[in-house]
């Protein structure tokens, strides 16, 4: 047969190392599906329900891996439902190549059905972003696109006219008049380490001599430097405090880590960023502002990969345009061993409190369900190297302090974005990129029923996946914040009963269990666990447990006590949870 545009893509793709494809098809698509069932014996297509889902599968994959997500939509509607999974990979830095069609060139601009603009529409999203509009630029564009994602780990866009992707790839349609030649390429792409300057290693070298007491905040940005972070801080005496999407960077039961920084985060963690004089970022532009140490009250290091994103959040002596790995490398040699080490010790003191106070509450004896012990039930019966996907909201708060990083453990939610519903998609994507690994996506009702109907591509695709839904019948998060506010809620919870996620798990085929009684809990979460294929544990939580900071300011809790005064529902309830949790906190 005839070599196509579709073909002609597919086959690139492949040589690229492509071995996946997430997506739904279309009539604005069907060429590059043909293209694709040409090469399926080389490349999967993996069928999903919802084009969003589609696009967050890929961004799973991308952020476990690395490698290139890829993830294709018909023309209009479809390529539009893309579009929320796709900023999540631009927004946290992965890698990712969108496909979409476009109506045939003969009918742009004349009002034709679904005619959507898709280069104009993905003009602030994608780094590279090109609509093909003659067979001779095939497969060189294809090569820039993914050169282009690879290596400013962002996402790139093709869209494909119907006609263009149907015509015989060797097509020369028009007449040349111009010294330009098609684009030439090859499927290949350099992307070295970036190495650190020796005058920038030296300057941040001095600051960090100069400090008496040091922290260090690490991001997603170093997650492959764990040995060097460990090497540098042991050599500083300088606690590590982790971004959530940098969680895994260190075991966190690690005695230099004071874990999470933010309103997810501990309290040693805030304590000690407004008691340094030295802040040593690392793979991380940490936007949360207001828990940094105050400007003029500590000298600021920063490494990072991006030079565009060096001193972005405080002004900073010494920045590192730099491999993370590379440049602590470097660093280490350089740097002197810390005499005292009495800031490091006293908040490892307070961290063994904080420890102590998260595992008293995981109180088994509560009924409704706390959500910490559902989280900490998953914790102590997941396997040393699982991975957890999160979706965002309260249960992003439950992971951050009760999933513990262990050995090879990972951990991955949607950081800059903070969109809902990544956590089963995520888990779908990870799971085909490591089969053999043990995938858990921790979500809330909310997130879930967005994108149920992709559990059964999971069931479709015989993929193990756990998913364990923290079900409290309302958009948690949401609810706390309007509360943040001074204002009572409103309109964020369901109405009664809490749905039963657990029965569409069986109908489609998996495991499925609905836990009310706390006592059913570690039973059922290690059966989903040990089940051969996807499995689901819906759990019912007390859905007025409220995701307190890691320390309540005077402005955070006026302005809780002044939504309770202007009528807040639920009130009883609300503070028999925070009674509860103190009381376990002091007996801890």
């Amino acid at each position: 047969m005839t070599e196509i545009v579709g073909e002609s893509l597919a086959r690139r793709l492949v040589e690229w190392g492509v071995d996946t494809i997430f997506g739904l098809p279309g009539d604005g698509i069907n060429g590059l599906m043909e293209g694709f069932r040409r090469q399926r014996e080389k490349i999967r297509f993996i069928l999903v329900h919802h084009e969003e889902a589609a696009a967050f599968m890929a961004t799973g994959y991308a952020k476990a891996t690395g490698r290139l997500g890829v993830c294709a939509a018909t023309s209009g509607p479809g390529a539009i439902h893309l579009l929320n999974g796709l900023y999540d990979a631009k927004l946290d830095h992965v890698p990712v190549l969108a496909l979409t069609g476009m109506q045939e060139t003969s009918v742009l601009g004349t009002h034709y059905q679904q005619e959507v603009h898709l280069d104009r529409l993905y003009q602030d999203l994608a780094a590279y972003n090109l609509m093909i509009t003659n067979p001779q630029q095939m497969p060189g564009v294809v090569d820039l696109a993914i050169r282009n994602a690879l290596t400013r780990r962002t996402v790139s866009h093709l869209t494909f006219p119907n006609d263009i992707q149907v015509a015989a790839a060797a097509e020369d349609p028009y007449r040349h008049v111009g010294p330009g030649t098609p684009p030439a390429s090859m499927p290949n792409c350099s992307v070295a380490p970036l190495r650190p300057a020796e005058d920038e290693l030296a300057r941040a070298a001095d600051v960090l001599r100069q400090g008496h007491r040091i922290a260090m905040l690490v991001g997603v940005g170093a997650r492959h430097a764990r040995d060097e972070i460990l090497a540098v801080a042991e050599k500083l005496a300088s606690p590590i405090v982790k971004t959530l999407p940098g969680k895994f960077t260190v075991p966190d039961d690690h005695p230099l880590t004071t874990g999470g920084l933010g309103l997810l985060g501990t309290a040693p963690s805030e304590e000690l960023m407004e008691e340094c004089d030295t802040l040593f970022m690392v793979g991380t532009s940490f936007p949360y502002g207001k828990y940094l140490p105050q400007e003029g009250q500590a000298r600021v290091v920063q490494i990072d990969a991006d030079p565009t994103l060096l001193g972005i959040r405080r002004p900073t002596e010494a920045p590192v345009a730099a491999d993370a790995k590379l440049a602590l490398q470097a660093l280490l040699p350089m740097l002197e061993e810390a005499k005292d080490r009495s800031f490091l010790e006293k908040y490892q003191r307070r961290m063994d409190g904080w420890r102590s106070d998260m595992k008293a509450l995981q109180d088994a004896s509560r009924d409704p369900v706390a959500p910490q012990y559902l989280m900490g039930c998953v914790d102590e019966a997941a396997s040393d190297d699982a991975i957890l996907t999160c979706d965002s909201g309260t249960i992003a708060t439950w992971a951050a302090r009760h999933w513990t990083i262990r050995g090879g453990r990972e951990f991955y939610l949607s950081g800059n974005l903070a969109t809902m519903a990544p956590g089963l998609p995520y888990a779908i994507g990870i799971q085909h990129a490591y089969p053999g690994r043990q995938v858990v996506a921790f979500v809330g009702d909310g997130g879930f029923a967005m994108l149920m109907a992709d559990f059964l591509t999971a069931v479709r695709h015989g993929l193990p996946i756990k998913v364990v839904v923290n079900n409290n019948n309302s958009y948690g998060q949401i609810l706390w914040e309007q509360i943040i506010l001074g204002y009572p809620e409103y309109a964020v919870r369901h109405q009664r009963p809490e749905a039963d996620f657990a029965a569409w798990a069986r109908a489609c085929g998996a495991y499925g269990a609905k836990i009310k009684d706390p006592g059913d809990l570690p039973g059922a979460i290690r059966e989903a666990l040990a089940h051969d294929g996807p499995a689901l544990v819906d759990c019912d939580v007390d859905p007025n447990e409220p995701p307190m900071p890691g320390r309540v300011k005077y402005d955070q809790a006026k302005h809780f006590a002044e939504a309770f005064l202007r009528g807040q529902p639920h009130k009883a309830s609300t503070l028999a949870a925070v009674a509860r949790d103190k009381i376990n906190e002091l007996l801890s």
